[in-house]
């Protein structure tokens, strides 16, 4: 069984993920990562040269290459469930677990990174709150799981999911 954590960018999705992998002894891999390296390419540029539908349908082939992986703890990026396809594919390897921040939480972390083609805007704060406002009911609907990391610790972050898991 894998753990699969979707969630908006700055969530906490990859700190939270490496280190939830090595406590529970199982591997670790990032979805956006992964189309980095097959791409030869960052997000910033697939997004730039393919556009963001080129880049949704990587994640969907991405999803498609892990159905036969098992014990692995699986971040995934920002738009990953947007597709439900992706959502039914994503339920078929794993739990889902939500890890949700405030937008200005997420402002907070992501506001100095220039790796995040979706905030190449004039009101970064606005954009985040405006696609939180799209995505936060996708998000709930399809987590098995959800841990608000807002004013957690990815110590605690992790402890909560682990408390979680053991009670299923």
């Amino acid at each position: 069984m894998n753990i699969i954590l979707i969630g908006f960018m700055g969530s906490g999705k990859s700190a939270v993920g490496q280190k939830l992998a090595k406590e529970l002894t199982l591997d670790y891999l990032d979805t956006d990562q992964l189309i980095e390296k097959t791409e030869k390419m960052s997000i910033n540029e697939i997004f730039t040269r393919k556009g963001e539908s080129s880049f949704r349908d990587l994640e969907t082939n991405v999803i498609k290459t892990l159905r036969d992986y098992d014990n692995f703890v699986i971040s995934t990026g920002g738009g990953m469930v947007l597709r439900p396809e992706n959502v039914k594919m994503l339920k078929e390897i794993g739990l889902l677990v939500l890890l949700w921040a405030e937008p200005e939480v997420i402002y907070q972390r992501v506001k100095s990174e220039t790796r995040r083609p979706l905030l190449k805007v004039a009101d970064p704060l606005a954009e985040i709150n405006k696609i939180l406002g799209q995505r936060g009911p996708i998000y709930s609907q399809v987590a098995d799981h959800k841990v608000d990391t807002s004013k957690l610790s990815v110590e605690a972050i992790v402890a909560e999911v682990k408390e979680w898991l053991e009670s299923k």
